[in-house]
């Protein structure tokens, strides 16, 4: 599995920049527009839950599973962006992923983060 399969991220030159942190060195937060949202749900397959079982009798890293969860948060995050676009901002702060099970069929990926506009200081 190459570093683009079970990467993830933006690329260079997104509109709206993304990060973890409370704040960005060299830029002053203008407006709060607040708190946006990127929900997914996808649902394992049969082929990956029978490779999943024989897999954990052995051990090893579950690879399909692993690149579908990929695809998942960056789908999430994807759909974060476009919502903080959509709101006016530039940027948005205290990004973090959420994922949990749902209802034993699927996995639920939420990223969120706080929507903001920013200038540079």
């Amino acid at each position: 599995m190459g570093i683009d399969e079970y990467g993830g991220g933006q690329g260079p030159g997104s509109e709206v920049l993304v990060v973890t942190t409370n704040d960005i060195p060299g830029h002053q937060v203008q407006q709060v527009i607040g708190e946006v949202f990127g929900l997914t749900v996808r649902s394992r397959h049969l082929g990956s839950q029978i490779g999943a079982g024989l897999k954990s009798l052995v051990g090893g890293e579950l690879k399909g599973l692993t690149k579908t969860l990929v695809e998942t948060r960056n789908q999430a995050m994807e759909r974060l962006v476009e919502q903080a676009r959509a709101r006016g901002a530039n940027a948005v702060l205290m990004f973090r992923f959420d994922v949990a099970e749902a209802a034993d069929v699927g996995t639920e990926v939420c990223a969120y983060g706080t929507a903001v506009v920013i200038t540079h200081a």
